[in-house]
């Protein structure tokens, strides 16, 4: 990993932090100086924060928090237009090679980074790792929330078989450069191992801290999570039985220099 020495404006950041954002006054300014702290380690970093059209003071408490910590940007919606709407704005605006996401109500810790990213940078470096998907084993949530998760997790393994635990947890570090070639519809950010491993990259899953709630309200709810999830898993699963990976055997050219040579 970096030091934080290296982290300076003039750096290029290695790694940019993606945070969506839906009224949550309560929690956003906390947890912008959480992850500075946190990700500082790892070396240059930047932080991306969406506000997905809130309506209570979030925008007014980013701006603040954008005059003290020079690595953080604010993107605007106009609008409130979802979760993975958010996370794809920040992805677009990100420049860093790697992301990291988290929720935006603080209960991802972002002080799991930091090892997510020594994971991903084990010797050997294995190019096909294109994604680490962080698993909350240890829960702070309604029962609802971790009943409706329970029903989601279970129908998605059986449908999708990603093998990933909690492929419903915010905390995630994924290539830019994947994030983006994959496909978009609303709700995506909940099938990404599956969307990853379809693009022909490998996952794997760290176990993370999970945190209560600190304020605000939860946007949880059968109607926008479960429900809909599982009608999602069905069209996820259309686009894993439609997958194709080709498998070049060689290729031939009349131009007799080779990449290698230039």
């Amino acid at each position: 990993m970096g030091n934080s020495d290296s982290n300076s404006n003039d750096a290029a950041p290695i790694i940019s932090v993606v945070v969506p954002v839906h009224n949550e006054e309560a929690n956003i300014g906390a947890l912008v100086a959480e992850i500075v702290t946190s990700v500082a380690p790892v070396g240059a970093f930047e932080m991306v924060v969406v506000n997905d059209g809130s309506t209570d003071n979030t925008q007014t408490v980013l701006a603040e928090a954008a005059k003290a910590v020079p690595e953080l940007v604010v993107v605007n919606h106009d609008g409130n237009f979802g979760q993975s709407a958010a996370v794809l704005s920040g992805v677009q605006t990100a420049s860093a090679d790697w992301i990291a996401t988290l929720d935006g109500d603080g209960q991802n810790d972002p002080a799991d980074i930091p090892g997510m990213w020594q994971r991903l940078h084990q010797a050997p470096r294995d190019s096909s790792l294109k994604m680490i998907a962080g698993h909350r084993r240890k829960r702070h949530d309604s029962w609802i929330k971790l009943k409706s998760s329970k029903i989601a997790n279970g129908i998605r393994g059986r449908l999708l078989a990603d093998g990933i635990p909690d492929t419903g947890c915010g905390l995630k570090l994924i290539e830019r450069e994947m994030f983006l070639s994959l496909p978009f519809f609303d709700h995506f950010h909940r099938f990404l191992p599956a969307l990853v491993q379809r693009a022909g990259g490998r996952v794997v899953s760290v176990e993370v801290h999970h945190r209560p709630r600190g304020g605000g309200q939860s946007h949880y709810g059968i109607g926008n999570r479960l429900w809909v999830g599982i009608v999602d898993i069905i069209g996820v699963r259309w686009l894993q039985r439609r997958g194709r990976h080709p498998v070049i055997r060689d290729i031939v050219s009349s131009n007799k220099e080779s990449k290698d040579d230039r």
